[in-house]
């Protein structure tokens, strides 16, 4: 009896010390799957109230002041204001009637027998009827409601048309009197046919040569001239700010 004791106490002892051994490093796997890993929470939905104004956007204006190369200078204001609304996703995003000021950034005047007038403008910030404000960077990109100009350049400068050919023109039909004066004058001075051919030439010449040393014509753009803008950049607008706000009834 004594004996059987002794060996279940052995054996329990024996149990007890293989329960507590650790396991080795390299041991299998337990077969109860690992946890997966925690999936990423989903980035935040992008604000539905933003729109974006894309780059190369053209917005028809009507300009609220005259300009001219005769007196502007660089460095002052332009005022104008959209013609047109501008729509995204069938949302107004620009109104009609939103404000647009810009500045002027050169002034050429035509010259003397050469050179043509022009100027530059750039748009700076347009103003929402709500007073909401965004910062531009446009330019010109076409002058459909002004005559004889067009845009020469990426940077949106406004030139002249040349009117060399019409000076020309001008004084041709003008020199007849100066051909005829010049004819009596040289008849009378040297006498005869020759004397008279010679002061004519000399008459026309003179008349034509008067004209191309004219200054060029000015730049003019009348209040209300057509004038098209373009963004030059993507514009990121919040369409909360863009209604004006209605009175409590």
């Amino acid at each position: 009896m004594r004996v059987a004791w002794t060996l279940l106490l052995l054996s329990g002892m024996a149990l007890g010390q293989t329960a507590d051994t650790p396991k080795p490093e390299n041991a299998a796997p337990s077969s109860i799957p690992a946890a997966p890993a925690a999936t990423p929470a989903p980035a935040a939905a992008s604000d539905p109230n933003a729109f974006t104004i894309p780059a190369g956007t053209k917005i028809p204006l009507s300009l609220k002041q005259a300009i001219s190369t005769k007196n502007a200078r660089e460095g002052d204001a332009v005022y104008a204001e959209t013609a047109f609304p501008f729509v995204v996703d069938n949302r107004v995003i620009v109104p009609e009637g939103s404000y647009i000021q810009g500045k002027i950034a050169h002034v050429e005047r035509a010259g003397h027998g050469k050179g043509r007038a022009e100027i530059l403008m750039h748009f700076t910030s347009m103003i929402y009827p709500s007073g909401y404000t965004v910062m531009l960077p446009a330019s010109v990109e076409n002058t459909p409601g002004a005559d004889n100009k067009s845009v020469k350049d990426s940077e949106g400068t406004i030139q002249q048309d040349s009117d060399t050919g019409k000076k020309v023109e001008d004084a041709a039909k003008g020199g007849v009197y100066g051909t005829m004066g010049g004819a009596t004058a040289g008849g009378l001075a040297t006498g005869g046919l020759n004397g008279a051919r010679v002061g004519a030439g000399v008459g026309a010449v003179a008349g034509i040569g008067w004209a191309l040393l004219k200054r060029g014509n000015d730049v003019k753009l009348d209040v209300g001239t057509s004038i098209e803008m373009e963004i030059q950049r993507p514009i990121t607008v919040d369409a909360r700010r863009i209604a004006v706000a209605r009175a409590t009834p």
